[in-house]
């Protein structure tokens, strides 16, 4: 999508077709079990209102060529919806991180992971630039990313420059839509062109100065790869989930609900300063990866901190 111009795949002809959206389809009517209709406040309760639509990439619609310009009739029902990145309808997230410039966060990647179980959406997890880090300090990071191997996420290490651990992504994009994000600087671009050379997009290197990479994606797009889709989307460096109450936090750890009967207030017990909490003493024991509970802490006090808003 570009301006008001929307390039539509026909799922009959799998041609492409430029349309425009109709204007009346920009405000619906929305009722409470409407897929458009999402909680952002601290209210509990979806509320019947009329809100501005447009369409985005992964929406599939209903439109009519029977003017000059196709137009954009009807947004089906949303499966989920993502903000940051802008997608609509995805099967799994592409997660890319680098190993270094910028240097690898376990802060960012729990808070990708929670995103992802809010939208019921399957992560994997890729690691970039490994070429760029000597064999110690890689060993490292392989050793502590194990703890979200054994969770059950899929993970991959690649050199895309190399194409290096490429040929061993290909086959999770069979019949799937899938969705590549991280943090500008890691990589993405440069994995998207050693995926698919034919695209040729346009990479920069992480600034020096600024510890972080420039925008090189101007807007999303979507591509056949390997028997499915790849929306490519424009770097960011923040995200934000939207829980508005800290004991809302604990039901997107998965490892934490495993471990969570063995506490001694059960599904009451917040891990924080409760006596009995076997999440602590996983911690304290380093049977859990250190960053995972102090991630959860932060993010704890991250909500709290958060203005209301109802």
């Amino acid at each position: 999508m570009i301006s008001n111009q929307y390039t539509l795949i026909d799922l009959e002809t799998k041609e492409e077709v430029v349309a425009a959206a109709r204007g009346k389809l920009r405000f619906m009517k929305l009722d409470e079990k409407s897929s458009f209709n999402k909680i952002v406040t601290m209210k509990s309760k979806k509320d019947i209102k009329t809100i501005q639509i447009s369409p985005k990439v992964g929406d599939y619609v209903y439109y009519d060529d029977a003017e000059d310009i196709p137009m954009i009739m009807e947004i089906m029902p949303r499966e989920n919806d993502l903000e940051r990145p802008d997608v609509a309808n995805v099967d799994q997230v592409l997660l890319v991180f680098s190993a270094i410039k910028p240097d690898f966060s376990f802060n960012l990647l729990d808070k990708f992971l929670i995103i992802m179980s809010q939208e019921r959406l399957k992560p994997v997890i890729v690691i970039s630039k490994i070429d760029l880090v000597d064999d110690k300090t890689l060993n490292i990071l392989k050793d502590q990313l194990q703890y979200y191997v054994n969770m059950g996420h899929e993970l991959y290490y690649v050199n895309s420059k190399q194409r290096i651990g490429i040929d061993t992504l290909t086959h999770v994009f069979q019949d799937k839509i899938t969705v590549l994000a991280g943090q500008t600087g890691v990589g993405k671009s440069t994995l998207l062109n050693a995926l698919m050379p034919e695209l040729g997009l346009k990479t920069q290197e992480i600034s020096e100065a600024l510890g972080r990479g420039k925008h090189t994606t101007r807007h999303t797009e979507l591509y056949y790869i390997h028997g499915g889709y790849i929306v490519d989307t424009p770097g960011f460096s923040k995200i934000e989930f939207h829980i508005f109450r800290p004991e809302e936090l604990k039901q997107y750890y998965q490892d934490f609900s495993e471990l969570s009967e063995q506490c001694k207030f059960k599904s009451n017990c917040m891990h924080l300063l409760e006596p009995g909490c076997a999440i602590k003493h996983a911690y304290e024991t380093k049977e859990m990866l250190a960053s995972r509970y102090e991630n959860y802490m932060s993010f704890i006090e991250e909500i709290k901190a958060q203005k209301e808003k109802y």
